[in-house]
């Protein structure tokens, strides 16, 4: 039995009742009682509006259902079809023009484009991590990854490939960074004379690229350049194995990488109870004071991370400035669905986790706002909130009625917290003018995510027919226009220079030479951050927002208007025939079933939100709850529509639960599904998909959840 004290009318678990009281309103100025009183008035306050929303979805969806199953049989009328949905108020009329008046945005959100990581509170050392990824070794990332087109061979140092990835980044350097007249290749020393860089006697092309130095002017230790407001440092050491042997005494390139991290309360955590809980706010708790640290045991060492601190340079004037080390840290929440036994209303019922999250980081982040020195996250005094899963520009109103609760009761200034808006469910795509509207004082980010997309596309329209195989789902119609639309409309309700538009996460963390060929079309799609699912990624990642000048591509969206509506968006990405082969369903089925399972296992038996699970061709793929939520409607939708049967799809799970088992296999702490399947993980991955129909908009939370409380209380 929980343990719970009573606080303002709240039953509150001990444990984040001692988290909140003793560590996050310490040195805040905030009193205990008016704490708990304001958080109280929240929770009882808008938990009836917040019920009343996910009634709204449910009645939505099931008159949409109710429209499906009266036509089944007969070709689908796009026109009638919206027609209905603006009947019944899923798509609504779109206002006049407006701009978005966030104000107090860190450069890191409104002008600078780059790469974006997203990794789990709950992991100290991922965390650490991810905020420290501002700056990552182009050497590195080329030498221990497949981007040079293979993988560097096992043993010790490899000088012929080590003089290939010299050779590549002196390549990078002429392409960012001109000489004129001469290449990186031949410039045997730099330095500064009267404040400006010399390579050799050479400048550059661009010497306003040249933004600092630090050591002897003559032989600097390291030189700081600057293209499309990313930077780049040249690290020069005649002690270093490979600065020794180079002509320039070039011992490293280290570039600007993360410029933002996304810290997850979310999709890829496992955060059941107020013990997970108090975790994730204890972690964001240490990085908003600066002094979160892990030690972990590496090579046979004991190593300690902790967060980066700045860089300080000598300008061409001769002052001093500094540089950010770290990722500006965004977190994000969970979305409005969930509930948490961590607290208890009058009522009994449980609170309303996005709540309790909005209210707990927000009066963690105050550590960093009445910060004036050390390692701060904002300098622009702003909390930045990305809040997932939002059904329409009601939900997306409901997020700023509570963020605006949340600032009246920790004093903060209106408008403090900015609001990151997931365009990752269809009702906010088809209404994406309208929820950016609702928000337009603090809204700070938007994205595309295919991934939760996909999976509510499947689930809105379940009764619409099969869908196509997942792979196909991808080349239909549709994402094209979602993509386009959410960079279009975010444009033209004035985000640039102001807020971040956000691409998807590269899902496959090993195939990094694949990533540079590919990633590339998010900044020219005038996205100007996009998720990657490591520090090493994002370096590499960085370099093509030195080939993109995001800036322009968006100046030049803006004047060309809308390529996109939303008849392009509601095309819905059914099977456009059914002449699948017995072996092309097996296949598809047993992909689908082997990602769940994967991923699934982990979540419930050892508590890990994501996982890099290998897909049916043995490609680690990156796996949290919205690549779950596809693969398991999918199953779902095939299943419903007689594509397969129960008997093939409980064959398929077991079968592929065997192979899980065998991919797992080197883990100590892995709990076999076979020959049994009667654990409770499995049990939770065959609700996914036998109940998948009828789970909240497609969610797989209602049932991860319960399993792993029922694993834990077991």
């Amino acid at each position: 039995m929980t343990k719970r004290v009573e606080r303002a009318g709240l039953q509150v678990a001990q444990v984040l009742a001692d988290f909140i009281e003793t560590r996050a309103l310490a040195g805040t100025g905030l009193k205990a009682d008016a704490f708990w009183t304001g958080f109280s008035d929240l929770l009882h306050g808008k938990a009836e509006k917040n019920r009343a929303l996910l009634q709204k979805r449910e009645d939505l969806q099931r008159q949409i259902d109710e429209w499906h199953i009266a036509r089944r049989g007969q070709p689908h009328d796009g026109d009638a079809y919206q027609a209905f949905l603006r009947e019944i108020g899923y798509l609504l009329p779109e206002g006049e023009d407006f701009q978005i008046d966030t104000d107090r945005v860190d450069p890191e959100i409104a002008t600078v484009a780059g790469p974006q990581l997203v990794v789990p509170i709950t992991n100290a050392r991922f965390a650490l991590n991810a905020a420290n990824a501002r700056w990552g070794s182009l050497y590195d990332a080329l030498y221990g990854t497949d981007a040079m087109g293979s993988l560097p061979p096992k043993g010790g140092y490899d000088r012929g490939r080590g003089g290939r990835v010299v050779a590549r980044a002196r390549v990078f350097l002429d392409d960012s960074f001109p000489i004129a007249g001469a290449s990186h290749a031949d410039i045997h020393r730099y330095s500064v004379d009267k404040g400006q860089l010399m390579m050799d006697d050479k400048p550059l092309v661009d010497p306003a690229q040249f933004k600092g130095y630090t050591g002897n002017p003559k032989a600097p230790d390291t030189v700081l350049l600057c293209n499309n407001g990313l930077h780049v440092e040249l690290v020069f050491d005649r002690a270093h194995p490979i600065g020794s042997r180079d002509q320039a005494l070039l011992a490293d390139i280290r570039l600007e990488s993360a410029i933002s991290a996304i810290m997850d309360c979310e999709d890829s955590v496992a955060c059941v109870d107020a013990e997970d809980k108090v975790l994730a706010y204890s972690n964001w708790l240490g990085l908003m004071q600066g002094d979160l640290e892990e030690s972990f045991e590496k090579g046979g060492q004991t190593m300690t991370r902790r967060l980066a601190a700045d860089k300080t340079f000598t300008a061409p004037d001769g002052s001093t400035f500094d540089v950010k080390g770290r990722a500006l840290m965004l977190v994000r929440n969970v979305g409005h669905l969930m509930t948490n036994p961590a607290i208890l209303l009058k009522d009994g019922s449980e609170a309303y986790e996005g709540m309790m999250d909005a209210m707990i980081t927000a009066l963690i982040a105050l550590h960093d706002l009445n910060k004036t020195d050390g390692l701060r996250n904002s300098h622009a005094g702003s909390v930045y909130v990305v809040k997932p899963k939002m059904h329409g520009p009601e939900e997306v109103a409901f997020a700023d009625e509570i963020f605006t609760h949340v600032e009246g009761v920790l004093g903060m200034q209106p408008n403090t917290v900015k609001l990151g808006v997931m365009d990752e469910e269809r009702r906010t795509s088809v209404n994406l003018k309208e929820c950016i509207r609702a928000a337009q004082h603090r809204l700070c980010f938007i994205n595309t995510g295919f991934l939760d997309r996909t999976g509510d596309e499947i689930h809105t329209s379940m009764e619409a027919g099969p869908f196509s195989r997942k792979d196909f789902i991808k080349r239909k119609s549709w994402i094209t226009a979602y993509e386009n639309q959410n960079v279009d409309i975010g444009l033209e309700c004035g985000l640039r220079g102001r807020a971040q538009i956000g691409k998807g996460m590269w899902a496959m963390p090993d195939a990094m030479a694949a990533m540079l060929e590919q990633k590339i079309e998010h900044p020219r799609a005038g996205a100007n951050c996009a998720w990657v699912p490591s520090p090493t990624a994002a370096t590499l990642h960085a370099t093509h927002y030195h080939r993109v000048n995001v800036a322009a591509v968006q100046e030049k969206l803006a004047a060309g208007g809308r390529r996109a509506y939303v008849t392009g968006l509601l095309d819905i990405p059914m099977a456009s025939y059914r002449r699948w082969s017995a072996d092309q369903i097996t296949r598809e089925l047993d992909n689908n079933a082997q990602g769940i399972l994967g991923y699934v296992v982990r979540w419930v038996d050892q508590g890990v939100g994501c996982s890099k699970v290998p897909d049916i061709n043995n490609v680690g793929l990156m796996e949290d709850r919205a690549t779950c939520r596809i693969s398991a409607q999918h199953i779902a939708n095939w299943l419903h529509h007689g594509v397969v049967s129960e008997d093939q799809v409980m064959t398929a799970m077991r079968r592929m639960a065997e192979v899980v088992d065998g991919q797992n296999a080197g883990d100590p702490a892995y709990t076999p599904m076979a020959p049994g399947f009667n654990g409770i993980a499995f049990a939770a991955a065959c609700d996914l998909v036998f109940k998948g129909r009828v789970q909240p908009s497609g969610y797989t939370e209602p049932v991860l959840h319960a399993r792993r409380l029922e694993w834990k209380a077991a």
